[in-house]
Parts: structure tokens; C-alpha cells; sequence
């Protein structure tokens, strides 16, 4: 069932959102060689429980799931799409590109945002292709964050993202068994919102609906693998993946961006 948020949830959603690109912009710049992957989550979540409010991800346990997520923090490297668990041994050096999602409650409700980056040093040079990756993954959530008018559809949205990605010179995968999702009142919440589709067809956009839009691009392959421990998602060819994402108010003038600072 899709929710229509309220006035007073959209008010708290909003600075939510803001809490949320505060912390995860502080979390980006944080990201260097040297630094473990479970060093960024627990000050993740230093930063979020320090304004009072809760890491959303922490032991939160999807439908399916056999145990519980561990962690405040995803962090996914490389050839890994999303929902990657830190780790104290998981070391991040030059060159790795780096994918932080994270989600935070506020006053009971809850925002979604994400973002990719590429390790660099100074002096240090970025592979061409890794950041045309990024970069056209980027556009691609502006894409889809254009296509969220209200009377639209989620199928419009993933007809856009899909109609651009694939007018890019570089072929890329668009992971269609991961996609974007209704949020506020729980972290998943109704429609469905994949990076691919018809227009006209899926949900109505309506004023009211807070929605994440997060496309998800690999070098190679859509195709992904579920590792063993049930959350990790990885390219099947062992290429690299980019992901990024925004919480999004459908509102009567167009879309408004809640993850902002």
C-alpha cells in the first residue's frame, strides 16, 4: 500500500533528509587509504546517535533475511553493488571505488540517501572508465529525480533512466533485480520503483509520496550475485559498480530533494 505522507511528516522528513546529507557528506571525506570499512560505520553512527536520532540500517532485518543487518553503515567496494558489511579488516586503498548508503530515523521516520566515490591521492591519477561510471550514475539519479512529477509513473522513471543510460558511449549494466523503493514510515515501503521500465505503466506519482531513487550501474554485467552472508550484492563478472540515491517528496511544483543539506 503506498502512504501519502502528511504535513507533519513531510516537516519532519525534510529535516531528517538534512540530517542525513549532513552525516553522509562528513562520512565521504573521511573515505582515504588506510581507513577500514568499519571504522567509517561506527563514526556513522557516532554522527547520527550525537544529533539523537537512530542509524536505520542497525539490526534492521528485511523480509527474507535470516539474520539481522550489523551494521549502520553499507559500504560496497568494487564489484560490490550494495549492502556491503564493514568490516575492521576491509581496507580501503587507491584506486578502490567506494559506495556509503545510508539511512537515518528521526522522530519515528525515516530517510535514504547514497553515494559513490573513487579513492584518489594527490598526484594520483583516476581511471577514465571508473569515473565516467560514476559520473553517468550521478546524472542518472537526476534523471529519474527529473521524471518524479506528480501524474507520472514509476514506470516513466525507470523509462528515463533506462532511455539515458543506454544513450551513453559506454555500455552499461543497469542492475534490475535491486531497485528504488517507497520510504518515511518504514525504510522499504511501497512502489516498487526498478531503474528500467514502460511509460505510463507502474504507480501514479501523487503530491504526498516520499520515495528513494537510487540507480545502480555496473561496467559489465546487470547480472549480480547474493554472497553468503545474504546481503552483499555483487556484479556476476566481477566488474565495477557505482550507486547513488536520494529521498524524494513528490509535491503540486515538482520534486523536491529531502537528502540535502
Amino acid at each position: 500500500m503506498i502512504i501519502i505522507k502528511t504535513k507533519e511528516e513531510i516537516e519532519i522528513l525534510r529535516e531528517g533528509g538534512k540530517r542525513l546529507a549532513t552525516v553522509l557528506y562528513k562520512v565521504k571525506e573521511k573515505v582515504a587509504p588506510g581507513i577500514s570499512t568499519k571504522e567509517l560505520d561506527l563514526y556513522a553512527e557516532k554522527l547520527i546517535r550525537e544529533m539523537g536520532d537512530t542509524p536505520a540500517f542497525l539490526n534492521y532485518r528485511p523480509a527474507g533475511a535470516k539474520t539481522p543487518f550489523p551494521a549502520s553503515l553499507c559500504i560496497s567496494v568494487n564489484d560490490e553493488v550494495v549492502h556491503g558489511i564493514p568490516n575492521k579488516n576491509r581496507i580501503l586503498k587507491e584506486g578502490d571505488i567506494v559506495s556509503l548508503d545510508l539511512g537515518l530515523k528521526h522522530e519515528g521516520l525515516f530517510t535514504d540517501m547514497a553515494l559513490t566515490v573513487i579513492i584518489a591521492v594527490p598526484g594520483g591519477k583516476i581511471n577514465p572508465t571508473n569515473k565516467k561510471l560514476l559520473d553517468i550514475t550521478e546524472k542518472a539519479l537526476s534523471v529519474a529525480i527529473d521524471a518524479a512529477q506528480g501524474g507520472n509513473t514509476t514506470g516513466d522513471i525507470g523509462y528515463a533512466v533506462e532511455s539515458f543510460v543506454h544513450a551513453q558511449k559506454t555500455k552499461l549494466g543497469i542492475v534490475e533485480v535491486l531497485s528504488g523503493h517507497g520510504v518515511g514510515r518504514a525504510i522499504h515501503e511501497d512502489p516498487y520503483i526498478p531503474n528500467f521500465g514502460k511509460p505510463g505503466k507502474g504507480e501514479k506519482l501523487v503530491p504526498g509520496m516520499v520515495i528513494a531513487l537510487e540507480p545502480m550501474l555496473n561496467i559489465g554485467t546487470k547480472n549480480v550475485t547474493l554472497d553468503d552472508d545474504g546481503y552483499t550484492f555483487r556484479t556476476a563478472d566481477g566488474k565495477k559498480s557505482a550507486h547513488f540515491e536520494h529521498t524524494v517528496l513528490i509535491t503540486e511544483g515538482g520534486p523536491e530533494i529531502l537528502t540535502k543539506t
